[in-house]
């Protein structure tokens, strides 16, 4: 069975998951979900949602991961994001690999589909409130080439398949950044809401 959004990356070859094909304001490159280093429970349900009826019905992959949550009850869209697991490529280093004899270059495949629809490729981003969205996802620390194979990685194990007291020790430091900067950044967003009342202290009555 051919299934739309599947890719991977034509360097290294790298299985990913192609969230938008593409974004305003930079029609060669596209934003895709790194699937190697998620954790399992995670892995599974967005593969499952890539095999089901919604997301092979989505436009763009994005759309079906916005209505979708994960084990822990957080929007799939916004948990990736946040955990830095959506990534910026260029459209011509994406393999679309809908089965296993079946390849086509994700710019390519942009410009087929924008021909079908007598627009240009640039006219193919999201519109509206998912183009704000978009364009958040590709100001996300990991938005280049390179950092797929630095920051977006599996911690090394041992012989024994145990990870050493340093991997592990970078990895919460890591994961610690992320949810400071997510906590900070949430909190500045319910400022702007709803700022923060200071409270009177009442002083004393003099003798």
């Amino acid at each position: 069975m051919a299934l739309k959004h599947v890719a991977r990356l034509k360097t290294n070859q790298r299985k990913v998951i192609v969230a938008y094909r593409t974004i305003p304001g930079d029609p060669d490159s596209c934003i895709v979900v790194t699937t190697e280093n998620l954790e399992a429970d995670y892995h599974d349900t967005l593969m499952k949602l890539v095999e089901s009826d919604a997301g092979q019905s989505a436009g763009e992959f994005a759309e079906a991961m916005a209505r979708s949550t994960l084990p822990d009850g957080r929007i799939m869209l916004a948990a990736f994001h946040t955990q830095g697991k959506m990534v910026k490529f260029p459209t011509n280093i994406i393999e679309m690999i809908p089965d296993n004899t079946t390849k086509i270059m994700l710019n390519d495949l942009n410009e087929m589909i924008a021909e079908q629809k007598g627009v240009t490729v640039a006219d193919l981003a999201l519109k509206g409130p998912e183009q704000k969205a978009v364009k958040e996802v590709t100001t996300a620390p990991q938005d280049s080439v390179e950092t797929i194979a630095t920051v977006n990685t599996v911690p090394q194990t041992n012989a024994d398949g145990v990870l050493s007291d340093e991997d592990l020790a970078a990895n919460y430091r890591s994961q610690a950044d992320a949810m400071f900067k997510e906590a900070k950044r949430l909190r500045e967003q319910a400022e702007d809401l709803v700022p923060t009342k200071k409270k009177t202290v009442k002083k004393p009555e003099s003798a």
